[in-house]
């Protein structure tokens, strides 16, 4: 039998395996991390149709992540290294080889004929690494550490992608109420122009009171337009951000009216050891740490002895068998101090890391205390600005009717009712705030996922 006829099949059964991207020996896509975000991975379950039905907030936070090129490029950094962890684990197993060779030769002596003669050759050679100082599990530990660190930021970058959606959802909103607010503004001021001309014409105004009424009624008029622009940019905003089109068109759901309940303090200090505890991105920041440090290890057993098994069997034609076995001692004796410069560069990378993990420690503190401080403050914001509507609406009404008795006057009624305007607005404004800055806080603390919109619409 022909040597290739052996070895040329044998060939194809080990490396055609090789190229298939379905082959994981070590489960190594089971290390990825789903964290608290473990529904936007794959992106056809992303049911872009959705946008033709009313969007709850749950619907546009869903169609933010999936779509969002980001969360791909996340999960497909997540997944490079977690092969990464599998090329670590690699190391331990043996290596096998095979090689085979034909040549035709040719050999002539002085007067003598030419010969020709086919030389065949096929080897197998194992090969084991019996121990190497720790360098092959320091190896697998950084790229542990790596994938970690690579989940944590996905996680971080997930959290950010998601408040971000959630802004941009109640910037819309607010939008629509602003325009709202103006619309009715534009009918107060209507109203009152339509007083101001029938006292003129009953002949107990003056011209003045009319052309102020319509100066009035104008600049509600000019209000409403660009709020109405205001919300046109905050609609293409928001669906930009969902992964459509800014030229998109969707309805949002209607969300019910209701006064949120007043923030409870909490103690600021243990809102900060949470955060420390549960910031994805101080959680990466660590496993840098932990993952630099492998490295260094890595470095310092590389310029360490080896002892390697290794085996080899040959056949060559015509039919000579040939075998060893044996264990050998790789012994480094010097390579120009490059591993005590790899060395060096991995110490000042851990201590990079370390400054890197204190300052972002440090700003998480910042976060959380501003994420806070902004609730309470908009809480307190909205009962106000509640208090302020309804004193100002009774206002409004009083010195309208006292106008239209023809007891008031007109700058009185055109003061209240811009204080009314106002009042709506500020209102509008408080209402969205508080409900956005408690997203905002969340996400400060590391605990923002999908059951924070629990009960938002």
């Amino acid at each position: 039998m022909r040597i290739h006829h052996v070895i040329l099949p044998m060939l194809a059964a080990v490396i055609y395996p090789q190229s298939g991207m379905a082959i994981d020996p070590f489960s190594t896509e089971d290390l990825i991390g789903r964290g608290r975000l473990d529904n936007v991975e794959n992106v056809d379950r992303c049911a872009r149709e959705k946008i033709y039905s009313p969007l709850a907030l749950a619907d546009v936070v869903d169609l933010a992540l999936c779509n969002n090129s980001q969360t791909r490029a996340l999960w497909a950094s997540a997944r490079a290294q977690a092969a990464q962890v599998g090329a670590a684990t690699a190391a331990y197993l043996p290596t096998l080889s095979a090689s085979a060779s034909v040549s035709d030769n040719q050999s002539k002596a002085s007067s003598q004929p030419v010969v020709n003669s086919l030389s065949q050759n096929a080897n197998l050679t194992a090969s084991y690494l019996l121990y190497d100082f720790g360098a092959r599990s320091a190896n697998l530990e950084n790229a542990r550490q790596l994938l970690i660190a690579a989940n944590a930021t996905r996680d971080a970058t997930l959290q950010s992608n998601f408040l971000l959606a959630v802004q941009a959802y109640y910037a819309l909103l607010s939008a629509r109420a602003s325009v709202e607010s103006f619309k009715v503004d534009e009918l107060k001021a209507q109203e009152s122009l339509a007083a101001a001309q029938a006292r003129y014409q009953a002949g107990v105004a003056t011209p003045v009171d009319r052309l102020q009424a319509q100066t009035t009624l104008s600049q509600a008029r000019l209000n409403r337009i660009r709020s109405e622009g205001d919300a046109s940019n905050a609609q293409g905003t928001l669906a930009n951000i969902m992964g459509f089109d800014a030229s998109q068109q969707y309805s949002i759901a209607p969300l019910t009216e209701a006064t949120p309940d007043p923030v409870i303090e909490q103690d600021i200090g243990k809102l900060i050891a949470e955060a420390r505890q549960k910031r994805p991105d101080l959680a990466a920041a660590e496993s840098q740490i932990k993952a630099a440090e492998a490295q260094l290890n890595a470095t310092n057993a590389s310029g360490r002895p080896t002892i390697t098994l290794g085996a080899m069997a040959g056949l060559s034609n015509p039919d000579i068998q040939t075998s060893s076995l044996g264990i050998t001692l790789n012994v480094p004796l010097f390579s120009g101090f490059k591993t005590n410069y790899q060395a060096r560069a991995a110490e000042a990378q851990i201590d990079s890391k370390v400054a890197e993990r204190d300052r972002l420690a440090n700003q998480i503190a910042l976060d959380v205390w501003k994420a806070y401080q902004s609730l309470l403050t908009n809480s307190q914001a909205l009962r106000s600005a509640d208090d302020l509507v309804n004193a100002a609406t009774q206002s409004e009404k009083m010195i309208l009717g006292r106008y239209k008795a023809g007891v008031g006057n007109i700058l009185d009624t055109l003061s209240a009712q811009s204080a009314l305007a106002s009042a709506r607005q500020q209102r509008v404004a408080s209402l969205y705030n508080f409900l956005a800055s408690r997203f905002a806080l969340a996400q400060a603390i590391g605990q923002l996922d999908l059951t924070q919109i629990s009960g938002q619409n």
